[in-house]
């Protein structure tokens, strides 16, 4: 390795994190407290006045309030961790593992909701209307509030870049906005409670109004699929994330083979994977009959702005 390999090696660091991580890091942790906050409150007051639908309500915040935990510790590990050069690729990726781990904690909850509906359409519980509208409203309140927190901007975010004149290059460009399955997944599970809430108050209303008691345990029937199919959808971008395995990626690869198929130039190997939110790597291999330095190439790359992580090689055709 020359002198100045030695250097680029040295000060080349692969931090991929999302563009507002610290920002988004912040907000969960403050939704958190919110949570946790209600949580006690409900908890408490329903022990204090009986009230077994306080007591649930708070118990089943406390789920979410778990699951948010693990996302606030994602960003937290992901932010300190970022220059460890044992993470290969850095440690944006860290927020899908979180997000898939809460999906599937996620989805436990819509099993749970749905099974206490169907016990209780099959054995009725007795239902003090008028506390249990108001638990409701003033849960739907702070969730809105949690929902509001967490709300992802797509703001746009630019990367590092490097200069290397070795075939074998890296090279980082500007990177628009990604998904946060991290970010997401803390959402979802907010938007579970607003919408548990929602519904709860519609079944509430009509049983008061109509005495339809099924009420109640059909809306926890219809909440806990909707949960369920969020659920499925976390789980699968996520863990596609976690697989290498991702349709945007295939967008970029024809970006890629459009840009360097020319004047008689062909891939004979390409790998474009998701390092983090809004982050991509590629790894490109070119089969030149009359090979150009790198710099060429990577000139003919330079618009494609997902791509955080570049390595270059050419050899003869």
């Amino acid at each position: 390795m020359t002198e100045a390999s030695a250097q680029f090696a040295a000060s080349h660091e692969h931090v991929f994190l999302g563009a507002n991580h610290e920002r988004n890091e912040r907000r969960t942790w403050l939704v958190i407290a919110l949570t946790a906050a209600m949580m006690v409150v409900e908890i408490t007051a329903g022990s204090i006045f009986g009230s077994m639908a306080l007591v649930a309500d708070g118990w089943h915040m406390s789920t979410h309030a778990g699951a948010m935990l693990i996302a606030a510790l994602a960003y937290l590990y992901a932010r300190r961790h970022a220059k460890n050069p044992r993470f290969t690729f850095g440690t944006g990726k860290l927020g899908d593992l979180a997000g898939f781990a809460s999906a599937i904690v996620l989805a436990l909850i819509a099993l749970l909701i749905g099974w206490e509906s169907l016990m209780r359409l099959t054995a009725p519980v007795a239902i003090n209307f008028s506390q249990a509208i108001l638990v409701a409203v003033v849960g739907l309140v702070v969730n809105l509030v949690c929902a509001w927190l967490l709300r992802d901007d797509h703001d746009h975010h630019h990367g590092h870049s490097h200069h290397h004149d070795h075939p074998h290059d890296h090279h980082g460009h500007h990177h628009g906005s990604g998904r946060d399955n991290n970010l997401r997944a803390a959402y979802l599970h907010v938007l579970a409670d607003a919408l548990t809430s929602v519904l709860a108050i519609l079944a509430l209303v009509a049983g008061s109004l109509f005495g339809w008691i099924w009420m109640d345990p059909a809306m926890g029937i219809v909440g806990a699929l909707v949960i369920a199919r969020w659920s499925w959808g976390l789980i699968r971008d996520s863990g596609s994330v976690l697989v290498d395995y991702s349709r945007e990626g295939e967008a970029i690869g024809t970006e890629i083979r459009e840009a360097i198929e020319v004047s008689g130039d062909t891939i004979a190997d390409l790998h474009v994977w998701h390092l983090g939110p809004g982050h991509y790597g590629a790894i490109v291999s070119i089969a030149s009959k009359a090979p150009q330095p790198i710099a060429i190439y990577r000139q003919r790359l330079a618009h494609v702005h997902e791509i955080s992580h570049l390595t270059v090689e050419v050899q003869g055709a």
